[in-house]
């Protein structure tokens, strides 16, 4: 990118006229951490939860010139934060046009910068790069070269007339390319260790060694990197001398409060789904899905070592909202309100991103995301609800009625099943109020009911006081 202000040096004379000093990029980056914390800004917008835990340890880790570590589960918001690490760099900052590592004009490090200041002088074109521009980020994967990291000798180059002993020949890998920059590793343990022993020289003596030649480049970058706990990744582990040079090691952590994770997951799920139709989603069915999520990381059914992503909560959120709105077209309603019948699917947004335990069968995921929902219902039941309250809705059942509801079926058709339950739609006006006050007036208001109603009867056969029969055609209750 060429300047991005006319008035901005083009020239090193022009640079130097202007006092232009070069800063290394952590003292940079530590600079402009402190004009943050003095201004009260937030470090990582969006980023929730981790306000005293694991943002202290970055700011920490910043304002210590370290290179970091972040370590945690899946889902946990690690690679986010360390591209938002882009923020604490300058918007625009000079460099020497041309230049494959974004040298400093007045502290070039490469041959080819160095020969241009020398045959160019004050006259030499300075080039200005935004903050984006100096953050690389490479996956770590088994096949993952040297010569991608650090560089190799281009033999085309050396084809072309090049001798070998020269840097003009070498190919610069993306830690050189990321020079005055931020270079990101993630999921580390993947890395081979011979790769890993490649790191080495960049993170505690910051050169490079390039097939052996006496190629030394200062490099002046920031290192991070991302890695799930070692007792997980299979597939590799960090070495013991790699972490030794690496500065904070920062955990990271799931949502410690499910309302927090329910403002993470309502923050993160695409429910603005454009068009007429309106899904208006209860409260209590938010906290249902975050708690699904926390219920899963704590079941002995579940690899506590893999972890049961955010990600899960997200795409749960999704497909509640989906089917809502699938219900809202068929049943030509306009807003429809999501009801636990609409977690039925929950199955398709939760495989694959929980692992079962050694001792599960590979059949049984589904069957585990239905008892996990249904014990997350019957929480989110008995926080708001008693079973006491409802001896009449338990009174009909034992009476032999029975109430067959689906996912498709619509609002006026459910409420005017339950309205056969003495009094039971009357209680379920007054909850409906108290759970979801904004959504139980209005447009809303019918929808609200349907899904209160739902509530209680999956409540109250989660606490063994009805059956239930789960079809595909939908579910029955009964004694």
């Amino acid at each position: 990118m060429n300047s991005p202000d006319k008035n901005l040096p083009a020239t090193l004379g022009e640079l130097r006229a202007r006092g232009y000093e070069p800063t290394p990029v952590k003292l940079e980056m530590r600079r402009n951490l402190i004009r943050k914390l003095e201004a009260g800004d937030d470090l990582f917008p969006g980023i929730l939860g981790y306000d005293e835990t694991v943002i202290p340890e970055i700011t920490n880790a910043v304002l210590s010139r370290h290179d970091m570590l972040f370590l945690g589960l899946r889902g946990q918001g690690k690679t986010r934060m360390l591209r938002m690490l882009t923020g604490l760099l300058d918007e625009f900052v000079p460099v020497v046009e041309g230049s494959e590592i974004h040298d400093d004009p007045l502290a070039p490090v490469s041959r080819y910068a160095r020969d241009l200041v020398e045959q160019r002088g004050d006259d030499m074109p300075v080039a200005w790069i935004g903050r984006d521009e100096r953050y690389h980020e490479k996956l770590a994967t088994p096949d993952v070269t040297i010569a991608d990291l650090i560089g190799e000798v281009d033999l085309i180059k050396h084809a072309e007339g090049r001798h070998l002993s020269s840097e003009d020949v070498m190919h610069f890998g993306l830690i050189p390319r990321s020079h005055r920059g931020i270079f990101c590793m993630n999921e580390l343990p993947d890395l081979s260790p011979k790769i890993q022993v490649g790191l080495f020289n960049v993170l505690e003596e910051r050169d490079i060694q390039i097939r052996g030649f006496t190629v030394r480049l200062p490099l002046d970058l920031c290192m991070v990197f991302s890695a799930n706990p070692e007792d997980y990744t299979n597939r590799g582990r960090i070495v013991t001398p790699l972490k030794d040079r690496i500065g904070s090691v920062v955990r990271t952590h799931y949502p410690l409060s499910r309302d927090i994770g329910a403002r993470i997951t309502e923050e993160n799920a695409w429910t603005d789904r454009g068009g007429a139709g309106r899904v208006a989603v209860p409260h209590f069915l938010q906290e249902v899905i975050e708690e699904t999520s926390r219920l899963a990381r704590t079941s002995p059914h579940v690899n506590h070592a893999s972890g049961v992503s955010v990600r899960m909560s997200i795409a749960n959120y999704e497909n509640l909202v989906s089917n809502a709105e699938r219900r809202g077209i068929l049943a030509s309603e306009n807003p429809v309100v999501a009801r636990p019948s609409d977690l039925g699917f929950a199955a398709a947004s939760s495989r694959g991103k929980l692992e079962l335990a050694m001792s599960e069968e590979a059949g049984d995921e589904d069957r585990l995301i239905e008892r996990i929902v249904e014990e997350a219902v019957k929480t989110v039941f008995d926080e708001h609800l008693q079973t006491g309250q409802f001896d009449r809705v338990t009174e009909f059942f034992e009476s032999g009625n029975r109430l067959k509801i689906s996912d498709g079926e619509s609002t006026a058709a459910l409420l005017e099943q339950i309205d056969g339950i003495r009094g039971f739609r009357k209680q379920v006006d007054r909850i409906a109020a108290e759970l979801e006050p904004e959504l139980a007036a209005g447009e809303t208001a019918a929808g609200t009911q349907a899904a209160v109603a739902e509530l209680i009867l999956d409540g109250l056969y989660a606490h063994n006081r009805i059956n239930k029969r789960s079809r595909r055609a939908g579910v029955t209750y009964g004694a």
